[in-house]
């Protein structure tokens, strides 16, 4: 079996895996980072969605072997010192989440976004969330918490 290193959420992290293994599934299954979620199969929800060097991926269409030495960033990766990432703090802040199935991806999209697009539209916002699916919230919260960060709001 191939052997995978890469660096999550700043620490050095590696395993044995089969070829066929997942990003997502070493991960959950072999780093017990649980945060990300699997939710499709398909890669259509964007539940399991990381940052592989710095973009947003989502993890169940990565191997884990093609993330070899890669920098993983994933929704446990994102707070730091005890503090919640910005992003985050706007999502509980603006009820963003309701049963929170689909927030880790959600988040780390919207991470992804802001850096890659400091002020977007409310119509630029929902365009790049076109793959990432919440079945609760309707997406209004979710829209108002991303807006939040890029005005300097926060949480």
């Amino acid at each position: 079996m191939p052997t995978v290193s890469m660096t999550v959420n700043g620490r050095s992290a590696a395993g044995e895996v089969e070829g066929r293994t997942l990003l997502v599934e070493f991960l959950r299954e072999h780093l017990r980072l649980t945060g990300t979620h699997v939710g499709c199969d398909t890669s259509q929800c964007g539940a399991c969605v990381v940052h592989v060097n710095g973009k947003s991926v989502k993890s169940c269409t990565l191997l884990a072997v093609q993330a070899e030495g890669a920098e993983v960033t994933t929704i446990e990766g994102l707070a730091q010192n005890g503090e919640l990432h910005p992003m985050q703090a706007a999502f509980k802040e603006h009820h963003g989440l309701q049963c929170g199935f689909c927030t880790p991806g959600m988040v780390m999209s919207a991470v992804d976004l802001l850096n890659t697009n400091a002020h977007p539209s409310e119509t630029e916002i929902r365009d790049w969330l076109e793959g990432n699916i919440c079945r609760c919230t309707g997406y209004h919260n979710i829209v108002k918490a991303i807006q939040a960060v890029a005005q300097g709001q926060g949480g």
